[in-house]
């Protein structure tokens, strides 16, 4: 195994909007694979918010001003430098987040596509539009969108590239600043983001990280900026919720999930078998989007359950730089707490282990099989509570309709899957689901990729959206400019007021027969 140098690790500290970070207090941050201490990082205060915001607040003015294609230019140029060190970014999200492999590039290709689309499109959606006045051919609209001002990041630890750089590229495009709090755990992949965003032109003072705590750096920051984007648990983000409305400033978040994978009686197996395994174990469980339920047809129950856990017993889990292994490690000893807790809790109350169900402490310390189980019922904790780690519960049904009413039946609307032989039985499911975005024949990637596609939550799940036209609109507050021209709003000159006011309403009936009125 191979792991960045401890040059590198200290290049990229320097890049931390703290002062002095020399004279800070010290956090370890461990290489998940191993456990073992990799680097250090100075923990962030309230004073650096401040400064970090300060400092945003005053280079965003002038970064406001510029065209939006200059700041293009920068975006598209980022997105270029990601694929050219695609291979350090991937050591970096490895080794924080003990991730395979596979799901570190998704991380890479993620944030370069992102970053591409906006690139492209961003000047046409800033761009001034003209909409219809209340008088025809006598008031002139035009609806411009201006920035935010300083956009808060706070983003988790489970895909510490992309949730630092993919909603922050759109926020940049718009024309804010950002200053962003990463997870105490994975800050340098944050501060990677950083480097390769100076390097691409970007003013340094308009993207700062702060690591630190959230009980003190996340909390300022949400007193500090004009809006705040969070990832994370629902619980802190109804917290950050309430604190945001307080401000009265904008907050949008993708929180948590419980999402099923429907698979029908005409699905073809081996294509659900083999979408459910990267559905269920990418990233180790730890996506927000992963699927933890499986409803089955009872048709095809039997084979697919036995299938389904044959071929997870058999995956490539391990601790590799490289493409070797399907599966990874979890991030941290509270994750392996987390699934241990929720599958013993399953297992003491009846559930049957079909595949996995015990840690692997022989691959490393935070190594957990990907685990399959049958039997789950409203009494266990994995039923529907989110586990967030390699486990899933399957359940067979007996007919679609109820495939439906069970997978809609949770606080939860994030993502869901959906197997079936018809594609247009299918489309059917998914516009009855209630959730942010529905994968057909794939968990999750197919929406997740189509950076140009809203993505985000319903219900407990979230508020707002990432990716397609409103991830970047929403860090913009839209401006009305109308001109009355010709005739005035208070009368025609040389038309007495009396008589102008009574003919409004005749005036106002006849626009009905004006086209697009």
């Amino acid at each position: 195994m191979s792991r960045p140098t401890s040059a590198t690790f200290d290049r990229l500290r320097a890049l931390s909007a703290i002062d002095d970070p020399d004279t800070r207090e010290q956090r370890d941050v461990l290489e998940a694979f191993t456990g073992t201490p990799m680097a250090r990082i100075p923990v962030g205060t309230a004073d650096d918010v401040r400064a970090a915001v300060d400092r945003a607040r005053e280079a965003q003015r002038a970064w406001a001003d510029t065209w939006p294609k200059e700041r293009s230019a920068v975006i598209a140029r980022f997105a270029d430098l990601v694929f050219e060190y695609r291979d350090a970014l991937m050591d970096f999200a490895q080794a924080e987040t003990g991730k395979a492999r596979a799901y570190a590039q998704e991380e890479v290709v993620d944030v370069a596509l992102t970053a591409r689309h906006y690139a492209k499109v961003a000047p046409g959606l800033l761009a001034a539009k003209r909409a219809k006045g209340m008088i025809p051919g006598a008031t002139d609209v035009r609806i411009r969108y201006q920035p935010k001002g300083v956009v808060g990041v706070i983003s988790p630890w489970n895909y510490p590239l992309t949730l630092a750089a993919s909603d922050a590229v759109a926020a940049l495009m718009a024309g804010n600043a950002v200053v962003i709090k990463p997870d105490s755990q994975t800050p340098y992949c944050a501060l990677a983001v950083a480097d390769l965003l100076y390097r691409a032109g970007l003013p340094r003072e308009l993207f700062a990280v702060v690591p630190g705590s959230g009980g003190v750096v996340g909390r300022e920051l949400v007193e500090q900026v004009d809006y705040l984007m969070f990832t994370g648990s629902t619980a802190t983000g109804s917290l950050l919720a309430e604190q945001a409305g307080r401000r009265l400033i904008g907050f949008s978040a993708e929180l948590g999930g419980k999402n099923a994978m429907i698979v029908t009686a005409d699905a073809d197996v081996d294509n659900a078998v083999e979408g459910a395994v990267r559905a269920c174990y990418s990233n180790s469980g730890q996506l927000c989007i992963s699927i933890e339920r499986l409803y089955v047809e009872r048709p095809v129950a039997d084979e697919f359950t036995r299938r389904f856990a044959a071929r997870v017993e058999r995956m490539e889990v391990g601790a590799d730089y490289d493409f070797a292994a399907e599966m990874g490690s979890l991030a941290s000893q509270a994750q392996v707490d987390a699934v241990t807790a929720h599958v013993e809790d399953a297992k003491a109350k009846g559930a049957t282990v079909l595949a996995g169900g015990r840690p692997r402490p022989d691959l490393g310390p935070f190594f957990y099989s990907p685990t399959v189980l049958s039997g789950v019922d409203e009494a266990m904790e994995c039923f529907g509570s989110e586990t967030f780690g390699p486990l899933v519960s399957i359940y067979p049904v007996d007919s679609v309709d109820e495939a439906i009413e069970l997978a809609n039946d949770t606080t939860y609307g994030l993502n869901a899957a959906v197997f079936a032989g018809d594609p247009a039985e299918g489309r059917r499911i998914a516009a009855r689901l209630h959730v942010g975005t529905v994968n057909l024949n794939e968990g999750y990637a197919a929406a997740w990729g189509s950076t140009a596609a809203p993505m985000g939550g319903m219900g407990a799940s979230g508020v707002g959206r990432r990716h397609g036209d409103e991830g970047l609109l929403k860090y913009t507050e839209p401006q009305t400019i109308a001109t009355q021209r010709v005739i005035g709003i208070g009368g025609i000159k040389g038309v007495p007021r009396s008589v102008f006011l009574r003919t409004v309403p005749t005036a106002m009936k006849a626009l009905k027969y004006v086209p697009g009125r």
